[in-house]
């Protein structure tokens, strides 16, 4: 039933990549497989991914905070792209029965209307009194993310996600987690970041912190209880 209420999706996004033209990336996600739950993409070149990416740091978080019981989608919040650029992003939380089973996401790349509008002032102002003067309002950009959150990183492999998620907690943990009680507090901080929802995540994280699944699966058994 989840997969035949999120193919009419499938048509929505295509057809909001065509009327929003080619500046805004539409992401539907299917979340039986976070691993994998990207099924549908108009304007992909924006992020570079491809139908199978996984969920992003931001969704899962998402996900974790259950922040979709109390709302119906989050607006214009800062995401970024493997390349650097910086997107407006939003999010609807797809729901049936009360669940959430879906995630359509659109990303807008305004980076070269930004690059536009700096050349346009530029042309009557000196550099310092752009730079001085004219600002990215951020008060107008509304349900931003926590500034603990950061941004949303949006990966186009699992292998990227779960790196940039173990390099994200291991530079909060002032480096790397050698002794027990570090390693717990770098898994609680993946596991509340939502990591180890998405399948095979539990084997990149182990090999990425240098140790087994089975001493990461007791870590989360700890962490979890």
């Amino acid at each position: 039933m989840n997969r035949q209420l999120l193919e009419h999706y499938v048509k929505l996004t295509a057809f909001l990549g065509q009327v929003l033209g080619p500046d805004y990336e539409v992401a539907l996600h299917d979340l039986t497989d976070k691993s994998q739950s990207l099924i549908a993409i108009a304007n992909s070149h924006i992020s570079g991914r491809q139908v199978g990416a996984p969920l992003t740091n931001m969704a899962l978080k998402m996900l974790m905070d259950r922040e979709y019981e109390q709302a119906d989608y989050r607006l214009n919040y800062r995401g970024e792209t493997e390349d650097g650029r910086t997107l407006r992003s939003s999010t609807l939380f797809i729901k049936h029965g009360g669940r959430i089973v879906g995630m359509l996401c659109i990303n807008f790349d305004h980076s070269k209307y930004l690059s536009i509008s700096e050349s346009i002032l530029q042309l009557c102002h000196p550099n310092a009194f752009v730079e001085t003067n004219f600002q990215l309002d951020e008060a107008r950009i509304t349900h931003r993310a926590p500034d603990d959150e950061g941004a949303e990183r949006i990966q186009a492999s699992l292998d990227a996600l779960a790196e940039d998620a173990v390099a994200k907690a291991l530079a909060e943990a002032q480096g790397q987690p050698l002794a027990v009680h570090d390693r717990l507090a770098l898994v609680r901080r993946l596991e509340a970041d939502g990591i180890f929802l998405v399948k095979g995540a539990v084997g990149r994280v182990a090999g990425l912190i240098g140790v087994s699944q089975a001493t990461l699966y007791r870590d989360l058994k700890v962490v979890r209880r």
